[in-house]
């Protein structure tokens, strides 16, 4: 059989910045011992982080690094000279944004408490390595997003400080409304309508603007808009001025946001009788004054079009973003007064590199668009392709200056489950920001129905290899030991599931979400009841008395045949019931509560028993022992990680065992890691333990081999 590979490793590896060449973090080490600065630095850097490191332990040392402030700070404890309070006092004092991380060989609550009271955002424990790595990615991504979010802000408040500019000159009547009322209009507005200032509309309603004879099917459109529906491109009415004369108008809509709220954007034109000069208005309406190409908003429109017709089938249509790499670096050389001027050239020159039925836009400052239709996703790729070359071959004239660039493209291709203009751009600019980061000059492009069409093939291919291995016997029963603590008689095993690949044994978090979308969990449910039973039969016939735990999936219990079945099988084989023991998720059971009941009451009369797996996981996890009659409480599995150094789990490890003792319940312990927890979970009162550490699972049953 032939299977969809499997998951590739995932490679650890911090964001954006950290993974460029030539980056580093600015890190200060308040320390006295130069020999654990070296080791949290060869730590750091083992992990795959670049520092420059600088170290300081005196008052003098400190002020003089903070010439060339930090990006992070990681200060010891125990430093003798220096401690956090005056090292926030130098962090405050150089006007920048520095992340001050504790450290110490200690990690005690009042030790972390302290710190974090005395300036710390982050305490680091210099025991682990991994811990070191861990606390200083985070520390300095965070610090990257705090940096990033208030140049976004400073770029915001510029962006609204232009556009009020722009609403206050622009010769178009525009007014914003939010919830019918008012909120910003601009000098042409109010003119158009008799008004001297601001506050003289300000909380009115449009429909104040409304000649009465239009105003019912306006304040309908108004009701739809608060429902989410669309407007219309267009609206044609008669307007009122303030001195309750009329004339005619055609309002266009547009969906925008005023101090944070959604609103509309609503611009009063006076109808033209001309149809030749309005039409040439439009078009100068629609266009971008620097680069001659469409304006954002049209290309928006132009956008949802696109949508729309995918929707109906069409599927040979993409969005491309284009922008020039490191902008920035070429305004320094070429002069922010030639930006205009250098943003012509290259609007022209993708002019001459797209077809006829392609469409260009100006989409932000420095960023372009084309939609291009009509070309499959090979065709868009390639001529993605031709676009970047076209960039990267020519030299640009600007000024007395000759310079030369490169772009990156991101494109996305708009198909049927495109939902609107506002996610194809979104995906057209992640697309655009991985070509930036694998370091510029290429071409990044999402194709959705491709990701869908593979994720269908590879389900195609998992559904025909489960049906085969169910056919052929080709699944594989592994058995791993469940041990008493307290002398139980007999031998308890859980029973683990594997699939026979042609490169292996495949693992079921792999193949059991595929059966589960095919429905075919039932069937896969029956095949180990069935093999387990064979197993343990073979078991007794070597008078070996053995309990099996075998897990069921929530989708069996819907089928009422199930418990008749198990009863037949149990009877084929001549073996008894409590041999089984069925288990689920608690999280499972509560969400399937009512066949998981009838189903445990079932399995009772057939002298099973039942397990509630991830135990404790719940808000009152004891509440649910009223309507499922479980025999065995298997603990979540988050209380063992680390045992012997988390007092509170112990302490809730114990107190499910003192309640499910009261309540005649036993109770198993899963992942067991080590020889102290054991101990620790004897003490608890745990009943039964299991994990790799006392014994890996071992293959008990193999057919179609």
């Amino acid at each position: 059989m032939c299977l969809p590979a499997g998951p590739r490793p995932h490679i650890h590896s911090l964001t954006c910045p950290m993974n460029r060449a030539n980056t580093f973090i600015q890190l200060l080490f308040v320390d006295d011992s130069v020999d654990d600065a070296e080791r949290t630095i060869s730590a750091l850097r083992n992990g795959g982080i670049a520092v420059r490191p600088a170290r300081a332990t005196t008052e003098a040392e400190l002020d003089a690094a903070f010439a060339q402030p930090p990006d992070l700070v990681i200060a010891d404890l125990a430093c003798a000279e220096l401690k956090l309070p005056r090292i926030r006092e130098a962090i405050q004092r150089a006007g920048r944004d520095i992340g001050l991380i504790a450290c110490g060989h200690e990690a005690t609550p009042d030790v972390i408490i302290k710190a974090f009271s005395d300036g710390a955002r982050a305490f680091l424990f210099r025991e682990s390595q991994e811990h070191t790595r861990l606390v200083v990615q985070r520390e300095f991504e965070a610090l990257t997003m705090r940096r990033s979010v208030r140049r976004l802000e400073a770029s915001l408040r510029e962006s609204e400080r232009r556009s009020d500019a722009l609403l206050d000159s622009s010769r178009d009547p525009i007014a914003f409304v939010h919830e019918g009322m008012h909120v910003r209009a601009n000098k042409a507005y109010l003119e158009m309508f008799g008004f001297d200032e601001f506050e003289d509309v300000e909380g009115m309603s449009i429909l104040d603007m409304i000649a009465p004879e239009d105003a019912a099917d306006f304040k309908t459109l108004l009701q739809r808009l608060s429902k989410g529906e669309k407007p219309p491109q267009r609206l044609n009415l008669k307007a009122r001025r303030s001195d309750d004369s009329t004339f005619d108008a055609t309002m266009e809509f547009a969906q925008a946001s005023f101090e944070g709220e959604p609103c509309q954007q609503i611009t009063f034109r006076r109808q033209i009788a001309d149809a030749a000069m309005e039409q040439e208005l439009d078009a100068l309406r629609s266009r971008d004054l620097i680069t001659d190409l469409y304006n954002r908003q049209h290309m928006l429109t132009e956008i949802e079009q696109r949508v729309g017709t995918a929707a109906g089938g069409r599927i040979d249509q993409a969005l491309f973003l284009i922008e020039p790499d490191d902008f920035k670096h070429i305004l320094d050389g070429v002069g922010l007064g030639n930006a205009d001027v250098l943003l012509g050239d290259l609007a022209a020159l993708l002019r001459q590199h797209i077809g006829e039925d392609d469409v260009a836009g100006r989409i932000a400052d420095h960023t372009f668009g084309v939609l291009a239709a009509p070309r499959d996703s090979e065709a868009a790729r390639q001529f993605a392709e031709r676009l970047r070359g076209a960039f990267s071959e020519r030299i640009f004239e600007v000024g007395k200056q000759s310079i030369s660039l490169t772009v990156s493209v991101g494109g996305t291709m708009i198909g049927e489950k495109s939902d609107n203009a506002t996610n194809v751009l979104g995906l057209a600019h992640g697309a655009l920001r991985s070509a930036q980061d694998e370091g510029g000059n290429r071409v990044s492009i999402v194709d959705p129905s491709e990701q869908d069409r593979a994720a269908a093939e590879a389900d195609k291919r998992w559904r025909e290899a489960i049906e085969e291995a169910l056919a052929k016997d080709d699944f594989v029963l592994y058995y791993q030991p469940i041990i008493s603590l307290h002398g139980a008689e007999g031998d308890f095993y859980e029973i683990l599931l594997r699939m026979n690949g042609p490169k292996g044994e495949v693992l079921p978090n792999q193949f059991l979400p595929a059966a589960e979308r095919a429905g075919k969990l039932p069937a896969v449910d029956r095949w180990v009841i069935a093999n387990a039973i064979k197993a343990l039969a073979e078991r007794e016939r070597i008078g070996q008395h053995t309990t099996f735990f075998v897990k069921l999936t929530p989708q069996s219990l819907e089928d009422p045949t199930l418990l008749p079945w198990i009863a037949q099988q149990l009877k084929n084989s001549r073996q008894r019931g409590d041999a089984l023991v069925f288990e689920m998720p608690e999280s499972k059971v509560v969400t399937s509560l009512k066949p998981a009941r009838a189903f445990a009451k079932g399995l009772e009369q057939l002298r099973c028993g039942f397990a509630l797996e991830q135990f404790g996981s719940g808000l009152n996890s004891f509440q649910l022992l009223k309507h499922i009659p479980a025999n065995y409480l298997k603990i979540d599995r988050t209380f063992m990680a680390d045992l012997p150094r988390h007092k509170e789990n112990q302490e809730r490890i114990k107190d499910i065992c003192e309640q499910a003792h009261h309540a005649g319940k036993l109770t198993v312990a899963e992942f067991v890691e080590d020889a102290a927890s054991m101990s620790i979970l004897f003490n608890c009162g745990v009943n039964f333990v299991q994990g790799n550490f006392l014994q890996e699972p071992e293959k008990i049953l193999s057919h179609g081999a």
